[in-house]
């Protein structure tokens, strides 16, 4: 199965729902993904401060598409279903990669990470994981960031549910072919 180092909640859940990774150790795993993401995004941040203060509004470029996904069209349910498929293709070709850690494997990794989103993302943003949606967008929400547009949180269930039950559903296929 390779390295049990994954930084995405959908992968950690989903394999862990399907007994290849260990349940004691999905919080301590979600709980670095999120606060690496946070951590990454407050970095950000502070990096492009000028430029948020420079830009007076969204028109201008400061909005929450800097740190988090937004569909191009509003179809919660379809967008819903974008994610849920992206993440369900990256999460299957990770379980039969093989140990995902050795040779050329990390390559073709992030390789995956880049097709899926080409081909699948666009309609979303593709979150495909959902801590580089929610810590980034709630470090955009808490922290000082100067003339800070809206958040769309009532968006953000898509990149949190999307990718986990498209995770979910990939490790399952997975269980059932082996």
């Amino acid at each position: 199965m390779g390295s049990d180092g994954h930084l995405n909640p959908a992968v950690t859940i989903g394999f862990a729902v399907f007994g290849f990774f260990p349940w004691s150790e999905v919080v301590p795993y979600l709980l670095g993904q999120f606060l690496g993401a946070f951590v990454g995004a407050a970095l950000v941040i502070i990096q492009f401060y000028p430029h948020f203060k420079a830009s007076q509004n969204e028109a201008d470029g400061n909005q929450v598409g800097i740190f988090g996904t937004r569909p191009a069209i509003s179809s919660p349910f379809l967008n819903f279903m974008s994610e849920l498929i992206a993440t369900w293709a990256f999460v299957f070709i990770l379980l039969n990669l093989g140990n995902f850690t050795q040779g050329l494997k990390p390559f073709i990794v992030g390789t995956l990470i880049t097709v899926v989103g080409m081909g699948l993302g666009t309609t979303t943003g593709f979150a495909l994981n959902p801590a580089r949606d929610w810590g980034p967008r709630l470090a955009y929400t808490i922290l000082p960031v100067p003339n800070r547009g809206n958040a769309h949180w009532e968006y953000a269930w898509v990149p949190m549910c999307g990718p986990i039950v498209g995770g979910i559903l990939a490790a399952g296929l997975q269980v059932l072919i082996k």
